[in-house]
């Protein structure tokens, strides 16, 4: 391996490099997300698609694409938003192809982990996914004799050291493996300056790469995908996760608004205690941890989630491990999250440690520190639906299509088994809406499992806390059925009764009778009104105006024909705030009959 990196300042060259040095069967590794190098793997797939006789085969998880919006209204929203946030963002040209139906054969793509939902409908896609858990994705990787690692890099200003930044997930193991001589690949760099520089274990020398695209002109705007809006039922389930957090113990958080919820819900309950313990009364929360945090958390969490930094600044994550605050494996957030992190003093950054995924996701290899770092372990992770038996289901549908993918998910489940006194915490919204309809997420049994039953621990809603771990199959059943939402609780009863796994005299206990969003708007008003329960608890991408519409989009978006109808035919009010939104949406001079029907619905959202 030579001793320095040969540097190139165009994608295309570095494409020719790689096939005149590796041959035309070129297999390519990239990391998760945010840390590939778009310009290089956009190069050498074109490359490809000129030359039928290069094979490039390219494995990794999570291609990130610029959201498309399905209607038009949402296109009236979302296209000035996209258009701020992902301006000059270069588009992964395999993914484009692929949902045009024409990248050619001699290119495949395997996913270990998909965007969510974004490749249900390619069987192409569906047909190459590769079930894994992240910590064997490795193991999968080296066994398809990769050849070509590619990563997006920060480079130091000497340009002697360079940071995997946002992804040493599994490129460090891949490196060590090359040096142990189980592994033969060239690998290949491209800078980005706006990456934060993470130091420490994220850090690798200019000697580790044989090629380097190092060109200012294509440094490219880092994918941001905005914070979610936060929902009253997500802040809620954030409640009930927080109360069972305790003070001195290890969080791992996953990816998404209920993530933000529970980073929201730790600050009230550490800085407004008042507060959070009047919610926890409003709610009949079961967690009895409720106090502020004196000892404080550490972090461990294969994602960094933004709202890590949050509670870092609130003093909630204080608890420090060989001076380290949070381990995380990967990194992927809004712009704010990126210019904080590189805002950072290196004293402060160096509390936030990027480290392989292995770290994170297993016990294995340092066994003995990490289960003491590890105490009180509450690893939180969301999940589409869970069974009465406390089965899970995260990543697929029955019908064997995948919706993303496992992930980290059974890896964190598994660890809080294997830890003394750790516990996994499933969240799940108790209802979704399709096609105008409310469907229940608590569901009698499911044709896929993410988490099996054996494996249950507990099960948040909006309306509670469930916990199934050593409990017999009609305790189970039982406590299930207390926080799904009212709506569904006689007909899931009534499934039980009629298999036998839970007594034919059982009645649902009077308390948990109610579980409705309308009590739980009431629990809560008081708060909501008070700003407890913001929107955006940590700020937000959109502009003042966007925000306001939102709650009425979201009433568009979940209505149904004679919902929309009857909003047609009743309109709403002009107010200041209207004509603002109206302007926003570009129909405050509408156009034809659909753009007047728009104006109409939208007034009536606004004032429903």
């Amino acid at each position: 391996m030579p001793s320095s990196p040969q540097i190139f300042d165009n994608a295309a060259t570095i494409a020719d490099a790689i096939i005149s040095r590796v041959g035309r069967k070129i297999v390519m590794a990239l990391p998760l997300g945010l840390g590939k190098p778009n310009h290089i793997v956009n190069a050498l797939v074109h490359r490809a698609m000129d030359d039928p006789s290069i094979s490039l085969q390219i494995f990794t998880a999570l291609t990130l694409e610029v959201p498309r919006p399905s209607s038009d209204i949402e296109k009236r929203f979302m296209g000035p938003v996209l258009d701020r946030l992902f301006e000059g963002y270069p588009a992964l040209t395999y993914a484009t192809e692929l949902h045009k139906g024409t990248l050619p054969p001699n290119i495949q793509v395997n996913e270990f982990f998909m965007q969510a939902g974004r490749w249900l409908g390619s069987p192409r896609q569906q047909q190459n996914y590769i079930s894994a858990n992240y910590t064997h994705a490795l193991r999968y990787v080296l066994e398809t004799k990769v050849n070509v690692v590619g990563q997006l890099v920060a480079p130091s200003p000497s340009r002697q050291q360079f940071s995997l930044s946002c992804n040493p997930d599994i490129t460090l193991d891949l490196l060590d493996a090359r040096r142990a001589g189980k592994a033969d690949f060239m690998f290949v760099g491209e800078t980005n300056e706006e990456l934060p520089y993470m130091a420490g274990g994220a850090e690798v020398g200019a000697d580790e790469f044989q090629l380097l695209l190092d060109n200012k002109e294509l440094q490219f705007p880092l994918f941001a995908p905005p914070r979610e809006p936060v929902s009253l039922a997500d802040h809620a389930i954030g409640l009930h996760v927080a109360s069972i957090i305790p003070d001195g113990g290890t969080l791992q958080i996953g990816i998404g608004s209920i993530g933000d919820a529970v980073g929201q819900a730790l600050v009230l309950r550490h800085k407004e205690n008042d507060a959070f313990q009047k919610l926890m009364a409003a709610l009949d929360a079961r967690g009895n941890d409720r106090r502020p945090f004196r000892e404080g958390l550490y972090g461990a969490s294969e994602m960094l989630v933004e709202c890590f930094i949050d509670i870092i600044e609130a003093g909630v994550l204080k608890r420090e491990v060989e001076g380290v605050l949070v381990h995380g494996g990967f990194f992927l957030g809004s712009r704010t999250l990126y210019s904080r992190l590189r805002n950072m003093t290196p004293e402060e950054r160096a509390r936030i440690s990027m480290v392989p995924v292995a770290f994170v996701n297993d016990l294995h290899g340092e066994e003995e520190k990490k289960r003491a770092a590890r105490k009180d372990a509450r690893f939180v992770n969301t999940a589409m639906m869970a069974t009465l038996l406390g089965a899970v289901v995260s990543d697929g549908l029955e019908d064997g299509r995948v919706v993303s993918g496992v992930g980290g998910q059974y890896n964190f489940v598994a660890q809080a088994f294997a830890l003394e006194d750790a516990r996994s915490i499933i969240t799940v919204r108790a209802t979704r809406n399709k096609d105008g309809k409310t469907m229940s997420n608590i569901v009698f049994s499911y044709g896929h499992t993410t988490i099996p039953r054996h494996l249950r621990d507990i099960v948040v809603t909006e309306y509670g806390v469930a916990d199934l771990r050593g409990k017999t199959d009609g305790e189970v059943i039982a406590e299930m059925l207390s926080i799904a939402d009212s709506r569904f609780q006689d007909e899931l009863l009534e499934q039980a009764k009629k298999t036998g796994k839970i007594a034919s005299n059982y009645e649902i206990p009077e308390k948990r009778r109610h579980n409705t969003p309308e009590r739980l708007l009431g629990a809560v008003a008081d708060a909501r009104e008070a700003g407890h329960l913001p929107l955006f608890p940590f700020g937000s991408d959109f502009t003042e105006v966007e925000v306001s519409l939102m709650p009425a989009l979201s009433r568009l978006r979940h209505a149904t024909r004679s919902d929309l109808a009857k909003m047609l035919l009743r309109g709403g009010p002009e107010t200041d705030e209207a004509r603002r939104g109206l302007e926003r949406m570009a129909l405050a001079k509408p156009e034809g009959l659909k753009e007047r029907a728009y104006r109409r619905i939208i007034l009536a959202a606004l004032s429903s």
